[in-house]
Formats: C-alpha cells, sequence, structure tokens
C-alpha cells in the first residue's frame, strides 16, 4: 500500500487529500479547545479561589500591549505558516515559542532531511520536527521544575549569567549562517541596514516580529533584483 501511494499520482493525492483533511480536523479541534483551556484558566481559578479578575482591569492591560501583539500575531501567521505547512503551523502556534524554538528546529530539519518549503514532504518533515521539540520541552520543563530548588545555586551564578543572556543570539546566529554562506551578497545588506536600526533605535529589540515585514520586504526587493539582473544579462548573451 505504501509502494502504491508513492507510485501511483491518483493514489498520492488521495493520500495527501486525506492528510490535509485530517489534519485540519484535529489542528482547528485542538485550537479551539486550547483557547477555551486558555481563557478559561483564569475565570475557573478565580470560581475556585473566590476571587475572579477584575476584567476593566485586564480590559486596560489588554489595550496597553494587545494592539501590537495583535498585530504581530498576524504577521507571524502569514510569515510562519507557510514555512511550516498546516500540521506544523497549528502545533507551533499552540505550543507556542515559535521564534526561540520551532521556527530553528523546522527549519534544521528541513535542511537536513533536504524538502522544499510549500511541499507535503516539508509539511510532514515540519509537523514532526515541531511535535518532537513540544515533547522534549515537555520533558525538558517537567525535570527543571524538579530540580529547580536543587540547581538554584548554580543556576544564579554569576559565571553562568553570561551564557544564559547569549542564548538566543547564539541559537538564531548560527542558524542564520547557514542561509547566509549561500548568498552573502544578498544576505549583508538587510542584516547591516537592521543592526544600524537596532544601534541608533534600541526599543526596535522588542518588536522583532513587526520588523520581520521592512527586513523581509528589503530581502525579497533585493533578490527580485538580482534576479531581473541575471536574467536580463542571459538575455542579452
Amino acid at each position: 500500500m505504501e509502494n502504491k501511494i508513492y507510485n501511483d499520482d491518483s493514489s498520492r493525492e488521495e493520500f495527501i487529500e486525506k492528510y490535509d483533511k485530517g489534519t485540519h480536523f484535529i489542528g482547528r479541534l485542538s485550537t479551539a479547545v486550547c483557547t477555551v483551556l486558555f481563557c478559561g484558566a483564569p475565570f475557573v481559578i478565580g470560581i475556585y479561589l473566590g476571587a475572579m479578575p477584575d476584567l476593566s482591569a485586564a480590559a486596560k492591560g489588554y489595550l496597553s500591549v494587545g494592539l501590537v501583539w495583535t498585530v504581530s500575531s498576524v504577521v507571524e501567521f502569514l510569515v510562519y505558516t507557510p514555512m511550516l505547512g498546516a500540521g506544523g503551523g497549528y502545533l507551533a502556534f499552540i505550543t507556542g515559542n515559535l521564534i526561540n524554538m520551532k521556527i530553528p528546529c523546522a527549519m534544521n530539519a528541513r535542511e537536513i532531511a533536504g524538502t522544499k518549503s510549500g511541499t507535503t514532504e516539508n509539511e510532514i518533515i515540519s509537523t514532526l520536527s515541531i511535535a518532537a521539540s513540544s515533547l522534549v520541552t515537555i520533558l525538558i520543563l517537567a525535570g527543571g521544575v524538579m530540580l529547580l530548588i536543587p540547581l538554584q545555586p548554580i543556576l544564579q551564578s554569576e559565571a553562568l549569567q553570561p551564557a544564559f543572556e547569549n542564548v538566543v543570539p547564539a541559537l538564531f546566529g548560527a542558524m542564520a549562517y547557514q542561509y547566509y554562506r549561500k548568498n552573502l551578497k544578498l544576505a549583508l545588506v538587510p542584516l547591516v541596514i537592521m543592526t544600524i536600526l537596532y544601534l541608533f533605535v534600541p526599543s526596535l529589540t522588542s518588536q522583532t516580529s513587526l520588523m520581520i515585514l521592512p527586513s523581509g520586504a528589503l530581502t525579497i526587493g533585493l533578490a527580485y533584483l538580482s534576479w531581473k539582473k541575471k536574467s536580463g544579462k542571459e538575455g542579452r548573451s
């Protein structure tokens, strides 16, 4: 049956269609259940403890940061979903921590497997890698909670503080280099411009998701100009 799926086009399309339907059904159901649980937890705790949340204070707090994060959420959805596919997208947005863990994990898995963005193979690889990342994260968090008190003197050691402060830059630096080296000229311009921008406007470091839009647009524009220039030279030759 497995050989038939991959060797016969009609069987392959039928399999992919069933896979997509199952993925969307489970993903939408899981998203709805998790949304209810996330939003309902404060109210359940409040009812149990007899201390309901102050809705007016919560609304004011949301208005101060929620509008920014709403835009950021839409941007992340539009940018990351094509990279991850349906299954990986559902898992990543439910479990969270996309930028620090899920995206690097999926990109590294795609690089190892040699799959291309937008293909069914890439979606399956992304789903498996993000699922593995989520399970590992849960295990590490569970172990960290149990070992928090015994390891507290080590974790609070001054010698380790610089390492903790540079985990994310080290992670993204290592991951980015494998893409930068494929086209250093294309990567250099947006990298330099965004670095200068962050140096002169440090407050933008808290708006990473929003800054994906201008940096991504700049990179796409430069890539298009490079392609057009190369196509023009080939046409003249």
